[in-house]
């Protein structure tokens, strides 16, 4: 196994502490971390984490609003009044609670994905918000990659109108969502032209696997633009991250892993079982035959969240900002699930507590997501 570093930009570690009076080696420490050192601890100071090499920063925990306005994968093929005012009541708890980062995508509640657009949404509930108080929020949103999308000024059209939906003059991290069949060069220069134009305070992709993460980063570095988060799918139970690279990679060049997913679309939480699965498209992956071989792990999870007063989710999220350099963004469809999130902050399980949950995570198989191996 290899130990995550604590890089900058990197939410907390959690591990075995140091021995007394023995330095750390000099070489564990990322070449990025050197430089970024102050910067990174001004936003510690202030709870929250750099995005890699860039001056954003923002909180250790993030909500992703993909179910907000979708009606392919959540809300049972419905969205009406009810589900747009619990959505709207879980962002205003998760600003009550400190998390003040979100993460949505053009493609999120649209014609393909859904009912109301999400960028919409958050657009909308952000003005409200600000009409009562003054707030600070960082939002990140996506480019979709399609076909007929050519060249850097795709990125720079599609980006205008993201703002537009949003209703703001730049957002915090702009990300390409998935490498494109063709064209991934332009659209990066499109990422960098949008940081150059003031458009966008740092750029980042998403589901890039450890050769195009290498790329991207270099391409960008010539421009003098850093790279600065992979969006990839990331959970306890899902750790393709640590197995194909990318999670090292993201640590060797002061890259931030946001990680999307984090509690497994809900598995996690413990609210389903073998006789109680999950609906919807859910229900292909998480079926009764894996839920019953996750049924140790989530029993384990129980006993930890138990002995620190914390529930499943707490443990899986807190379990993520133990590896370092790991931003979550559960997603948060009512007001309970974005106070619960907010409870995985603040504390922090053993490193043998980490190894433990791991290990049992190891003897679950058959969970398959292809895009990042793409």
């Amino acid at each position: 196994m290899t130990m995550a570093l604590q890089v900058a930009g990197g939410a907390g570690f959690c591990g075995p502490r140091p021995v007394p009076g023995r330095r750390r080696a000099a070489a564990l420490r990322p070449p990025r971390a050197e430089a970024a050192t102050t910067a990174a601890a001004v936003a510690e100071e202030e709870g929250k984490v750099r995005l890699g090499g860039s001056s954003v920063a923002v909180t250790k925990l993030g909500i992703g609003a993909w179910s907000w306005g979708d009606t392919t994968y959540w809300n049972d093929s419905q969205w009406d009044d009810r589900r747009l005012k619990e959505a709207q009541a879980a962002f205003d708890a998760s600003i009550d609670n400190g998390m003040t980062f979100f993460d949505t995508a053009e493609v999120y509640g649209t014609a393909l994905m859904g009912a109301v657009n999400s960028e919409s949404l958050l657009g909308g509930f952000i003005k409200e918000r600000q009409q009562k108080d003054q707030i600070d929020v960082a939002v990140a949103t996506k480019f979709a990659a399609l076909p007929w999308r050519f060249g850097r000024g795709s990125v720079l059209s599609a980006l205008k109108k993201s703002l537009d939906r949003l209703g703001l003059p730049s957002v915090e991290l702009y990300q390409l969502h998935w490498p494109g069949l063709w064209g991934n060069e332009g659209y990066l220069d499109g990422l960098a032209d949008a940081y150059e134009q003031g458009l966008v305070k740092a750029v980042g992709v998403s589901n890039y696997n450890e050769k195009r993460l290498r790329d991207a980063y270099a391409r960008l570095k010539k421009r003098g633009v850093p790279l600065a988060a992979n969006q990839v799918n990331y959970s306890l139970i899902y750790r393709t991250p640590e197995l194909n690279g990318v999670k090292a990679a993201c640590d060797e060049l002061g890259i931030t892993l946001i990680a999307y997913s984090p509690i497994a679309q809900g598995v996690l939480t413990g609210k389903y079982t073998p006789e109680n699965p999950p609906t919807g498209p859910r229900a292909n992956t998480y079926t009764p035959e894996f839920l019953t071989k996750l049924q140790p792990l989530m029993n384990r999870i129980k006993e930890i969240g138990g002995s620190y007063g914390k529930s499943p989710t707490q443990v899986a999220l807190n379990w993520l900002t133990c590896q370092g350099n790991v931003v979550p963004i559960p997603g948060a469809k009512n007001a309970s699930q974005a106070m619960e999130f907010a409870g995985a902050l603040g504390w922090s399980m053993t490193g043998d507590e980490v190894e433990e949950l791991r290990s049992l995570a190891r003897e679950i198989k058959g969970i398959k997501m292809p895009v990042e191996e793409a």
